[in-house]
């Protein structure tokens, strides 16, 4: 494969002028504004990773193109706006790269030679800093996006404080903190269990405490908690999978299984996954 091959971005930024030619584009993408591609950008992200987790290499190319497609679509409807064009875009990110890794691209700036990775993060984490405080933030959290995905926001927002020090330093108190919060929850849960007109909006909020919790543990385990949750989604459904099979091949219907028949399949799955893993 030519890495130097010069990949030209211009055909793809002529189509999507032609898809939204007012005479000779495309219905759907003329209906389109900012608001609503949203939600298709947060899709093909998720199908990148996707692509990315199952290693579908053959099929990333095209996850890839569907996210750039994204990106193109939005410097499109700037540019009709008079906003910003692709250009712009190109422009701003190669700065911030720039700007961010002084010990690649700036002469002066003197590297050691044990110059490590953990030390370009502090490097790109205190120009990161700056750049906030010339911005004039009220806060540390302002510029913390509202719509990302709640795992990853929770997990943005402990980071952030643990900067300044808001953070525990052992695992103990924050494993700590989320037996303090299931058992909230378990208070919360049996009060709706016994009275069902218990205000049950204070369950919501012990959830959301104890989900924040647990990803608090997950950031001091270095784990990506969407991607951990990810992860876990996929095993269940494979494993669940298995019990189908197993139900299947008994010949009766799920309705004719008890839950122990069924966590015996379950177990059943469980064992021939650790057994193929051993071969």
């Amino acid at each position: 494969m030519d890495t130097k091959h010069n990949t030209q971005i211009q055909p793809l930024l002529d189509i999507m002028q032609k898809l939204r030619d007012p005479l000779d584009g495309c219905p759907w993408d003329l209906a389109q504004d900012f608001q609503t591609i949203v939600p298709f950008t947060i899709e093909e992200a998720y199908e990148v990773a996707d692509a990315i987790e199952r290693t579908a290499w053959d099929e990333l190319p095209d996850e890839l193109g569907d996210l750039l497609f994204q990106v193109v679509f939005y410097c499109q409807l700037a540019n009709e706006q008079g906003k910003f064009d692709f250009a712009t875009v190109v422009e701003r990110i190669c700065a911030k790269l720039i700007r961010r890794h002084p010990h690649v691209f700036n002469s002066q700036f003197i590297a050691s030679p044990e110059h490590t990775a953990n030390q370009v993060k502090q490097s790109w984490e205190a120009i990161k800093a700056q750049e906030r405080a010339d911005k004039l933030q009220l806060s540390l959290l302002d510029d913390i996006p509202q719509a990302l995905p709640a795992l990853k926001r929770a997990i943005k927002i402990q980071k952030r404080v643990a900067k300044v020090g808001f953070d525990w330093p052992e695992l103990e108190p924050v494993v700590a903190k989320i037996y303090e919060e299931v058992d909230e929850v378990l208070v919360e849960a049996k009060l709706v269990e016994s009275d069902p007109q218990h205000y049950q909006p204070k369950v919501v909020d012990e959830m959301g405490d104890l989900l924040f919790a647990v990803v608090n543990l997950a950031r001091h385990l270095n784990v990506d908690p969407e991607q951990a949750l990810r992860q876990a989604n996929h095993k269940f459904e494979r494993r669940f999978r298995g019990v189908e099979n197993c139900v299947q091949q008994s010949g009766k219907q799920f309705e004719d299984h008890n839950l122990e028949q069924l966590d015996c399949y379950w177990d059943q799955v469980k064992r021939q996954e650790k057994a193929s893993l051993s071969d």
